[in-house]
């Protein structure tokens, strides 16, 4: 049977998770800059097709936007390319709603 569904977390099992991958963040630079989840990297949508090289393999990769319907889209072009990827449900507002901390600037 083919799943054609993106494969998601929630911010609370990211959380717990995050030390073990690489998060990455697809949305503008300036949303990045107005806050952002700490130990994010900022990739915009429009540039992490051509920045897969940037991303660890061995690593699973949590993508995140502001809500995760980019983050949902981009993780689908990651797992297309072999990586092992979750879009992170709800993005840097559910974060943030969960009073999580977050971080400013680049």
């Amino acid at each position: 049977m083919n799943d054609a569904t993106t494969p998601t977390i929630p911010v609370e099992v990211l959380e717990q998770v995050q030390p073990n991958g690489t998060l990455v963040d697809v949305r503008e630079a300036r949303e990045y800059a107005d806050a952002h989840v700490p130990g994010a990297v900022l990739m915009p949508m429009g540039q992490l097709p051509s920045r897969l090289a940037e991303l660890d393999r061995a690593k699973p990769v949590f993508v995140i936007c502001a809500s995760g319907n980019r983050s949902a889209a981009m993780t689908d072009v990651l797992r297309a390319q072999g990586l092992e990827a979750y879009s992170v449900t709800g993005g840097t507002s559910a974060w943030q709603r969960s009073g999580r901390p977050v971080e400013g600037g680049f």
